[in-house]
């Protein structure tokens, strides 16, 4: 079912361009006026100086760093009476980082993931099976409030006792399934142990995100469980989950609700601007958020603008899926590298279960890194498959890397945010 696109995906550039600066206006004014951290930032920013959206691009960006520090409340733009509700990240490397909203706030959430199913074609004829994780992670919520927004039934799974996802996802009829790709993944492979083929549930569509997955496993999840699988973007700091997602085209890049998150994409060196169609980091602001709202936040997430129309009919600017992050990256032996990239040749390969880990490490002064994978059929000879997924990899990524295969189930699987790269060099040092 194709659902139009509403009156805010229908504007033009130069009506978003008008709107968003001055939209970007009042942020600023409105930052300077309630969230301490901001008054002191924007101290010599007079809002009435942003005339055009180059002057945007001149005011100061916020880090994750900063929002460390500022835990918990230090970038609260309202009175802590107005918050009905909170999150946070995980705070693995460091402080975590409080995201509160008003009602107001949730309600610009649910408008945004309303979107992301109403790109998906989801209505109020569809049961929506949600195994993103309740609680402080944004995505089990945030698909929740989105099959309220548009009138459909959600069964509010979570994530973990992964043969009752399976036997739900039958018995309920679910026709959407929303998870991390590495979850749905694990789904895939519970239903194969439990002789449950996709024939058997009503699934027509997977809305997943929360980690970069190529499209080599967009199409293994298309495969396994017959549907088409869309690609969703956001995080906490910003809202959760409803920052940009795919639309019923297919994967032809995620549209932006830039009426309601303003968006650039940075030089990560520089900090400046890079010209559509080039890869950078996406920046990214907050414009109606009350609770705590963040000015040029960088994401850190690498993707670039698609300026092409999308056949859908909507307007808005489209980003690419997002290739990896800035952190992610690793270098071996002066070649840039993404776990992405690495996933993509992988699931190439119809020799291999769809999951890997990788192991960097340190031997005499230099970089290794250990590719580990598991064998579609278990009676496979390890030996010479490593040889032979080693040779594709090497002549893929135009580096030299190891294979170790493992034992089928070996390598961890993920409720949530799939582990896909140990770095063990700190511990070599």
């Amino acid at each position: 079912m194709m659902t139009m696109p509403r009156e805010a995906e229908r504007l033009t550039p130069e009506q978003m361009q008008a709107q968003s600066v001055a939209d970007f206006r009042e942020f600023v004014r409105r930052l300077k006026e309630t969230v301490p951290f901001y008054r002191e930032k924007l101290a010599g920013v007079d809002p009435k100086s942003l005339q055009q959206v180059q002057d945007i691009a001149d005011l100061p960006v916020t880090t994750k760093g900063d929002l460390r520090d500022a835990y918990p409340f230090d970038m609260l733009g309202v009175d802590l009476a107005r918050v009905q509700e909170m999150h946070a990240t995980s705070g693995t490397t460091g402080s975590c980082v409080v995201s509160a909203y008003t009602d107001n706030d949730l309600r610009l959430w649910r408008r945004a993931m309303g979107r992301v199913f109403a790109r998906a074609g989801v209505g109020s004829a569809d049961v929506v099976h949600n195994a993103y994780g309740y609680g402080l992670f944004t995505g089990g919520l945030g698909m929740h409030y989105a099959a309220l927004e548009v009138g459909a039934a959600v069964v509010p799974m979570s994530g973990g006792y992964t043969q009752r996802q399976v036997a739900m996802l039958r018995d309920l009829g679910a026709t959407v399934i929303c998870a991390t790709p590495s979850y749905a993944q694990h789904i895939a492979e519970t239903m194969e142990e439990m002789n449950v083929t996709a024939d058997a549930l009503r699934l027509r569509v997977g809305i997943f995100g929360a980690e970069p997955w190529s499209l080599e496993m967009c199409r293994e999840l298309e495969r396994v469980f017959n549907i088409a699988a869309l690609d969703v973007y956001g995080l906490a700091e910003i809202i959760g989950p409803g920052v940009a997602s795919e639309c019923v085209q297919g994967h032809e890049g995620l549209h932006v609700s830039e009426d309601l998150f303003y968006f650039e994409v940075i030089n990560p060196q520089t900090g400046r601007p890079v010209a559509d169609g080039e890869r950078g980091e996406l920046v990214l602001s907050s414009i109606l958020r009350e609770a705590t709202p963040v000015m040029r936040y960088r994401t850190g997430d690498i993707t670039q603008v698609l300026p092409e129309p999308c056949p859908c009919g909507r307007t808005t600017r489209r980003i690419d899926h997002i290739q990896g992050r800035v952190d992610d990256m690793f270098t071996l032996r002066g070649v840039n590298l993404f776990p992405r990239e690495i996933e993509a040749a992988l699931l190439q390969m119809d020799e291999l279960a769809p999951v890997f880990q990788l192991v960097l490490d340190r031997q005499a002064a230099l970089d290794r890194l250990d590719v580990h994978v598991e064998p579609r059929h278990p009676q496979a000879a390890h030996e010479s498959l490593a040889r032979h997924v080693k040779e594709q990899l090497n002549r893929a990524l135009g580096v030299n890397v190891q294979v170790t295969v493992k034992e089928p189930h070996s390598i961890p699987r993920s409720e949530g945010k799939a582990i896909r790269l140990v770095d063990r060099r700190k511990l070599a040092r």
